[in-house]
């Protein structure tokens, strides 16, 4: 979709961080934007932003994206007051830091329920609609470039965003030929408050094997929220891939190095040894996809 103006979007987790940057950025650009919040003191900060630009059209709507009968409520409501969403942007998220060894079952289903589960309950919710009709749309997953490389102890970070990638990039091929992009962003540290995302934790998942130290309240933020991407330059990564219909959205150059480094140690894995005819033409179908190699 090159041209946004007019078209709306909707963006979980769009109250504070990346999401709230994305939200400035297509509101900007003349989008009428729903974001949702869980919080209405985040909520209420968001709005502060725009208080001062009336032209700019934002609806805050609250959802807790693994609660699918809420998702397909707040759908409606959106509808009803800015229009058929064109623009999905899969944003929510939270953050876990550990060791694997330390986790318990509450922190993966916590992980997995509002990182791999609300993408999903935002495609499941939001795909049939925008393909009923027949409009263009596009639709971003936000993965993390811990979801192209394991980076750090975040192992339960980590196997949602490569989830996330997976997904996305099936996603595109299955919709190749009609008229919905799909893109999958993948940011280096943006700065937000992804640190402080226990508190909206369910009661029921509240066990965790990682024990957080107590920071004073005069601690100094750690380096990456110091020299983290300004979230509104993260936004319009995301609305420049968006409009170029970018299969990857990458906005930390950061990362070139372990990106290769990982994309060389799956080449060099590849056995050198005769390809067996038989068992290539047999699955010749799985052996190519033109979303790597034509864009599509």
């Amino acid at each position: 979709m090159k041209d946004l103006k007019g078209k709306v979007a909707f963006v979980t987790g769009g109250n504070s961080g990346i999401g709230l940057g994305i939200v400035k950025v297509l509101a900007e650009e003349g989008m009428s934007v729903a974001f949702t919040y869980r919080h209405e003191g985040h909520r209420d900060e968001a709005m502060t932003y725009f208080a001062d630009r009336p032209e700019q059209q934002v609806l805050p709507v609250k959802l807790d994206v693994v609660d699918r009968v809420a998702f397909v409520q707040v759908a409606d409501e959106v509808e009803r007051a800015l229009g058929p969403v064109q623009l999905l942007v899969n944003n929510a998220g939270v953050g876990l830091l550990g060791l694997i060894e330390q986790a318990t079952y509450a922190d993966w289903d916590w992980c997995i329920g509002v990182n791999i589960g609300g993408v999903v309950n935002g495609i499941m919710t939001f795909l049939p609609r925008m393909l009923a009709s027949g409009r263009e749309g596009h639709i971003v997953n936000v993965s993390s470039m811990g979801g192209v490389a394991a980076l750090g102890t975040a192992g339960l970070y980590a196997t949602t965003k490569f989830a996330v990638l997976g997904l996305t990039e099936a996603l595109r091929t299955d919709l190749i030929g009609r008229p919905i992009g799909v893109s999958v962003y993948c940011p280096g540290p943006v700065k937000s408050n992804i640190g402080d995302t226990t508190r909206g934790r369910p009661a029921h998942l509240a066990e965790t094997g990682f024990k957080m130290p107590e920071m004073p309240a005069d601690a100094e933020p750690h380096p990456m929220m110091i020299y983290g991407m300004e979230a509104i330059e993260a936004g319009r990564y995301v609305m420049d891939g968006v409009k170029q219909n970018k299969l990857f959205i990458l906005s930390h150059p950061e990362f070139r190095d372990v990106i290769l480094a990982r994309n060389a140690a799956l080449a060099a894995a590849i056995p050198d040894v005769p390809i067996n005819q038989a068992r290539a033409d047999s699955a010749r179908w799985l052996l190519s996809n033109p979303i790597y190699s034509e864009g599509a």
